[in-house]
């Protein structure tokens, strides 16, 4: 067990803890994804791996439809009322996540047997989309209530060891030679999991029971509240699927599933840019005051940033080939192009996840809806011309475009917001 030292502050000591046991379950979640990846992309073939990658890419566009009440609401409103609350509160917020989960749960399956979709791809959609059952009405919600007390440990630790364990369940149906539409299951599995061990541990803590209780007045304050942060997440996820979207239109699924390859792998990598603005926001901009030392820590992160994304973008550009051909195996030689452009994006992608540490501290919600709505639209202006004429490639600069469009309204904030 992690335990923090030299800390005289109980509370900064918490913290300090909760950062360590974020680190490690997102560098756990990145090997565990890119170890999975691997071994589809070699099990499934190219045009079956862009596929489950498509699959995947309309999961991520749907899930955010059920993160209404997200935890910038939740999290304050645990904290601000009287703990005999509590289970009001979190039964509140449970109900509306349940009803607007399942509501999006029934109208995925819908659209996969009305034929919306390739058949493969909805039949691997199918066991994906009961993610969103289990995710935020069960995990979101108790996270919610670990948060609140800075004690995400238990569930960072279930979600490690769960990664783990859905990996060797891979690992076995490939030995078993299971039919690829079986493996959008091992997903809602993992999401069971993890919401049943987080119920039994939120009961334990309370006795043995879970004394939620619907309040309709702070039912109705959920649905509304926090309704243009909502809004902004979901034209932000739309925004980071939208060339995979637009790509399926116009190229093979085998092309799409080299090209989704060398994304994997360059998105778990900009991830680390989010890791690290998550990490040091605390620290050096949400609990600085003084304007003219926030300017003076921005500007320092952001050259911090740069570096970091800019050293490592060189680094995985010349070891692209190694890269590609020991995860992915033969049949992805295409893809090693694809991700010597694409690593580059993980510049303006951590410059803009710094940028967007102040429009969070300040509360901007209207800020991050324009931004993430302006990077949306000049994503798909690009894409339209863009894809035709140069294909895969034309879709990385949809996406550069669409991040310097987001880094530009960051800009415009900061200055507006820290002038002298």
């Amino acid at each position: 067990m992690l335990k923090v030292r030299g800390f005289a502050n109980p509370d900064v000591a918490r913290a300090f803890a909760n950062i360590v046991w974020l680190g490690l379950e997102r560098v756990t979640q990145i090997a565990v994804a890119i170890v999975i990846s691997g071994v589809l992309a070699r099990y499934f073939g190219p045009d079956v791996f862009g596929k489950w990658q498509y699959a995947n890419t309309l999961l991520l566009v749907l899930a955010p439809l059920t993160w209404v009440c997200g935890a910038e609401i939740l999290v304050p409103t645990i904290v601000a009322r009287p703990p005999a609350q509590l289970g009001t509160v979190i039964g509140s917020a449970f109900a509306l996540r349940l009803s607007v989960s399942a509501l999006a749960l029934v109208l995925t399956w819908a659209g996969i047997a009305a034929g919306a979709t390739d058949p493969l791809v909805g039949a691997m959609l199918a066991g994906l989309a009961v993610t969103m059952l289990f995710r935020e009405p069960f995990i979101g919600v108790i996270n919610a209530w670990l948060q609140s007390m800075t004690f995400s440990r238990p569930q960072l630790l279930t979600s490690m060891v769960t990664a783990i364990a859905k990996a060797a369940l891979v690992w076995l149906l490939v030995r078993a030679a299971a039919g690829p539409a079986r493996f959008g299951w091992l997903w809602a599995l993992e999401s069971v999991a993890i919401g049943a061990v987080l119920l039994a541990y939120y009961r334990h803590r309370h006795g043995g029971r879970l004394g939620w209780h619907v309040d309709r007045g702070l039912f109705r304050h959920f649905a509304t509240a926090g309704t243009v942060f909502w809004l902004g997440l979901i034209c932000m996820y739309l925004f980071l699927k939208l060339d995979r979207l637009m790509l399926e239109r116009a190229i093979s699924f085998a092309d799409l599933g080299r090209y989704s390859a060398a994304q994997q792998l360059n998105e778990n990598w900009i991830a680390l840019a989010l890791m690290l603005a998550q990490t040091i926001a605390p620290a050096f901009v949400y609990r600085v005051q003084d304007v003219a030392q926030l300017r003076r820590n921005m500007w320092r992160l952001f050259g911090l940033t740069a570096l970091l994304m800019l050293a490592g973008a060189l680094v995985l550009d010349l070891l692209a080939g190694f890269i590609i051909s020991h995860v992915f195996g033969p049949g992805y030689e295409e893809a090693t192009s694809i991700f010597r452009w694409a690593v580059w994006l993980s510049v303006p992608a951590g410059i803009e996840a710094i940028g967007n540490l102040v429009v969070l501290k300040y509360q901007a919600k209207f800020v991050l809806l324009a931004k993430w709505l302006l990077a949306l639209a000049v994503a798909f202006a690009v894409n339209l011309g863009a894809i035709a004429r140069f294909g895969a490639y034309g879709a990385l600069l949809g996406l550069a475009a669409g991040y310097l469009a987001a880094a530009s309204v960051n800009f415009y904030y900061l200055r507006f917001r820290l002038r002298p």
